[in-house]
């Protein structure tokens, strides 16, 4: 569900990187939300004002003069530098977000460009998309959770640029689903006719990753 309401959310965060954890971790301990609007809290979650930053190793940091963003087709590839990208038609959203280790953070409000504005440019009759990004990071996507108004290529966050650390200078938003699918530093996507595993999928996260079924690890 994609609340409508805008409000403003604190920015701190604490950074685990895979030289404290191992690549699989059963996630923080914690309560769901007795306070808030439990409707919007799935299962297994707690609530957090916070915004931590997990990992998996160094964060990239890309001049905006060497980003490009890609839909690659087969053969074919349909590229944007970030001027061009910036030029598209963008939208502000406010959307709640729950990670894998347990906390959601709700009312986050995010600028980008739809996906359904990029995939306008291909002609193509792929099923699914594996997102590529910069540090060789991955994930895989049906099309359909890709499409119709369901996730964007941010670029902002809270009114504000996104900080590299929470995947700037630009990510993939798919509120929807754990929030390990919105890969952070997202450079492109590929588009594919069969599904193939990304990064945490590899290392035993699900290949859908539905927070309210409580997908988290292969075989949820």
């Amino acid at each position: 569900m994609i609340p409508t309401t805008l409000t403003s959310a604190g920015r701190t965060s604490s950074r685990v990187t895979s030289s404290s954890v191992s690549f699989v971790s059963r996630g923080f301990r914690g309560r769901r939300d007795t306070e808030g609007d439990l409707t919007r809290v799935p299962p297994g979650q707690h609530v957090t004002e916070d915004f931590p930053v997990l990992s998996a190793g160094p964060t990239p940091h890309t001049p905006l003069d060497e980003w490009t963003f890609s839909i690659v087709n087969g053969d074919e590839r349909e590229t944007w530098t970030w001027d061009e990208f910036r030029a598209l038609p963008s939208e502000t959203v406010t959307v709640d977000i729950h990670c894998v280790t347990r906390w959601s953070k709700l009312d986050t409000t995010w600028e980008g460009v739809s996906i359904d504005t990029l995939l306008e440019q291909v002609e193509h009759e792929a099923a699914y998309v594996l997102a590529f990004c910069d540090g060789g990071y991955t994930t895989n996507l049906p099309l359909e959770d890709v499409s119709d108004g369901k996730a964007w290529v941010a670029f902002a966050y809270d009114g504000e640029p996104l900080d590299p650390e929470h995947g700037g200078p630009a990510r993939l938003l798919v509120p929807h689903l754990y929030f390990w699918k919105s890969a952070k530093w997202v450079r492109g996507l590929m588009l594919r006719d069969t599904d193939e595993p990304g990064f945490w999928e590899t290392y035993g996260y699900h290949s859908y990753g539905d927070p309210w079924r409580e997908q988290r690890y292969a075989g949820d």
